[in-house]
């Protein structure tokens, strides 16, 4: 095999990987029943998304680590006890001084 050869053959994971993500997703076979069926199909078709897009958010949820339940909440309730503390450290980025989410006026 001649040297570009070989170079172009080591690249076509990284081709693919731009192309097609950042990981290969793999196929996961279920089983429903009808009722079960219809039903994730009613909640996709609600909700603007696919039935593969729930079961996937689904398994997400079930293997997601429990020590992070509850979490986003109490970093809203830090950052609201401390905001005088955060807007002193960061004066140019305090709200009042934003014009829109995340950028100073």
């Amino acid at each position: 095999m001649c040297e570009t050869a070989a170079h172009e053959t080591a690249s076509l994971p990284a081709l693919y990987t731009l192309l097609y993500g950042r990981s290969m997703s793999k196929p996961v076979t279920i089983r429903v029943d009808d009722e079960l069926h219809a039903l994730l199909k009613e909640r996709a078709e609600a909700e603007g998304t696919t039935v593969t897009a729930l079961i996937t958010q689904a398994a997400h949820n079930a293997v997601r680590d429990p020590r992070l339940e509850g979490a986003a909440e109490v970093f809203r309730s830090f950052i609201d006890q401390h905001a005088a503390e955060f807007d002193a450290a960061f004066p140019d980025d305090a709200p009042a001084r934003l014009d829109a989410p995340g950028r100073a006026a």
